[in-house]
C-alpha cells in the first residue's frame, strides 16, 4: 500500500521560511518523479514543483521560481519543499504527490496547510 506523509506545515509570517516534508512507504521510491502542488480556499489544486528520480532535474510554477526548492533524499524516502520569502497567497494546503511513468502523478498524501499572515 503506497503512503506518502506531508508534515511540516503551520502558520508564517509574510517573508518567512518554511520545509515541508513527504515521507514514502509501499513503493520504490527512486522509480517515481515526485511532485508538490497546492489547493488554495476556493481555487483548483495546482502544481508547484516537481523532481525526477535522482534529483537532478526540477520544474517549478511560475510563482514560486526563486522562492521555493524542491529536493529529495532517495535513501530516506523523503522529498522536501523549502519555502522562502513566504507570501499570503502562498497560503494553502500542500499536496505532495508520486508519479511512476513521467507523465501522471497517481499516487497523493492527505495534505499539509501552510497559512501565511501579512
Amino acid at each position: 500500500q503506497v503512503q506518502l506523509v506531508e508534515s511540516g506545515g503551520g502558520s508564517v509570517q509574510a517573508g518567512g521560511s518554511l520545509r515541508l516534508s513527504c515521507a514514502a512507504s509501499g513503493l520504490t521510491f527512486r522509480r517515481y518523479a515526485m511532485g508538490w502542488f497546492r489547493q488554495a480556499p476556493g481555487k483548483e489544486r495546482e502544481f508547484v514543483a516537481a523532481v525526477n528520480w535522482s534529483g537532478g532535474s526540477t520544474s517549478y510554477a511560475d510563482s514560486v521560481k526563486g522562492r521555493f526548492t524542491i529536493s529529495r533524499d532517495n535513501a530516506k524516502k523523503t522529498v522536501y519543499l523549502q519555502m522562502n520569502s513566504l507570501k499570503a497567497e502562498d497560503t494553502a494546503v500542500y499536496y505532495c504527490a508520486a508519479d511512476p511513468g513521467g507523465s501522471q502523478f497517481e499516487y497523493w498524501g492527505q495534505g499539509t496547510l501552510v497559512t501565511v499572515s501579512e
